[in-house]
């Protein structure tokens, strides 16, 4: 028999405890967010059904990682709002106002060779990026927690195209 195969490997199963237990902790953690965010997903498809107080009822704290998940989530569709307010003001069948959208005519004509409802599909998601942001602000205030406030970064330039709004501070430079 070579030496090779006479070698044995003994695991000190004391050494691998205390990483069982890290793994077990961090899968604990996994579930419990991931049903956290599956609730948060059915209460958002409720939402439309429940008054807003309805998610202020439950006493539960959300916990640290929850509340910053949260943020991020807050932040990102604050983001993409900037962004779709901007694409509105250009291109939008209707204006922040829910008023017929003058924006660049030039512009929405292009879009409509592309697809004749563009228009309304930009101001849909505007509205619905502005519904997203808004909703994850109030959950998180409903909670005692502090929503992000993306307004200090708003010192971008928008666009200098016809049918932009001139003098507002953006997030994004589209």
């Amino acid at each position: 028999m070579s030496k090779q195969s006479r070698i044995s490997v003994s695991l000190d199963t004391r050494a691998t405890e205390p990483v069982k237990e890290a793994v077990d902790s961090s899968w604990s953690r996994l579930i419990k967010r991931r049903k956290f965010l599956q609730g948060l997903g059915a209460a958002g498809v409720a939402g439309a059904a429940l008054p807003a107080t309805a998610f202020a009822q439950s006493g539960r704290r959300l916990s640290k990682d929850d509340v910053k998940l949260l943020q991020l989530a807050l932040t990102i569709e604050l983001i993409e709002a900037d962004l779709w307010q901007q694409y509105n003001e250009l291109g939008g069948a209707v204006d922040k106002n829910d008023q017929p959208n003058p924006g660049n005519p030039a512009y929405i004509a292009a879009l409509q060779n592309l697809d004749g409802d563009m228009p309304q599909y930009i101001s849909d998601n505007t509205d619905d990026e502005i519904s997203h942001a808004a909703f994850l602000a109030a959950y998180l205030k409903s909670k005692g927690e502090v929503p992000v406030d993306l307004t200090p970064f708003a010192n971008l330039q928008g666009s200098q195209a016809t049918g932009a709004s001139k003098g507002i501070g953006r997030i994004t430079g589209a």
